[in-house]
């Protein structure tokens, strides 16, 4: 059985810590789901770490319903968060809940993230009251890139961290079930989450936040390049996969590989005849 809302709830009333990964795939999101993770985010972040873009703005609902529907066909028990990507639900609240509505439905997510704060809270009004779960996202915002400029922590300025305050307390009253602060300091992080009723997720917001979310690839060092603050590298596979590689190829140039061992033998003596094989 699938995890729900209650479940994550109930994990923020008991004490629990959340666990949240970011995964694009059938692989990884089947590893995460072997690992024991509770929420897997499909994240628009995949115009980053998938199709290699500076951002994350190119990224088309088609795209997000792709790769969502592949992650929920894999799996079985994580709850199933997409992301909302960019305009798709800033143009008006019947394209919103429309571009919602096919995430749940083509896609098979169980809820839809969305960026942004105060801005937003009629369109999550209205989600919630289709029945479309929707977790919030605050600090940082990929979406608000050419707004902000770089990728910075927020809410480091009195003005910003009461804003993000604001917002996080208006996104809940407005039925969000959950809430992604993303680069903001932990102080703020704190504070936020101790006031709230429902949980937070932090990436880049410290340890006192209710769960945490990663991108897997990210935390399994596929990028020995990408080493911001916030993400600790498990593994660092982009080295072993060169590596890996590399063997390949050598063994491949020197004649030791293929074997026998990794070939096909036919079983009729008149073939084996026919072309002079030699056992």
């Amino acid at each position: 059985m699938r995890i729900t809302v209650p479940d994550i709830q109930l994990l923020k009333n008991n004490g629990q810590k959340i666990v949240m990964i970011t995964a694009y795939d059938s692989f990884f999101s089947m590893y995460a789901e072997k690992a024991g993770v509770d929420i897997i985010l499909v994240g628009d972040s995949l115009g980053m770490v998938v199709q290699g873009e500076e951002n994350t703005l190119s990224v088309t609902m088609d795209e997000m319903i792709y790769h969502t529907k592949i992650v929920s066909k894999n799996t079985k028990k994580p709850f199933i968060v997409a992301d909302m990507p960019f305009m798709s639900y800033q143009i008006s609240t019947e394209k919103a809940i429309e571009n919602a509505g096919r995430l749940i439905k083509e896609g098979k997510a169980q809820a839809v993230k969305i960026e942004g704060g105060i801005e937003f809270i009629d369109v999550i009004e209205k989600m919630v009251r289709a029945s479309i779960p929707v977790m919030g996202h605050l600090g940082l915002l990929p979406q608000s890139i050419h707004k902000i400029g770089s990728f910075k922590v927020q809410g480091k300025e009195y003005n910003e961290a009461e804003e993000i305050f604001k917002s996080a307390k208006a996104l809940q009253n407005a039925g969000v079930f959950a809430i992604v602060l993303e680069a903001i300091p932990y102080e703020l992080a704190k504070k936020i989450t101790d006031e709230l009723t429902i949980p937070t997720i932090g990436i880049g917001a410290g340890p006192y936040t209710d769960g945490q979310v990663l991108v897997i690839q990210d935390m399994l060092g596929m990028n020995e390049s990408f080493s911001p603050k916030f993400v600790k590298k498990y593994l660092s596979l982009e080295k072993m996969a060169i590596e890996a590689i590399e063997s390949y190829k050598n063994e491949v140039k020197s004649g030791m590989f293929p074997t026998l061992e990794h070939s096909f033998r036919s079983k009729n003596r008149e073939t084996i005849s026919l072309y002079s094989v030699k056992n």
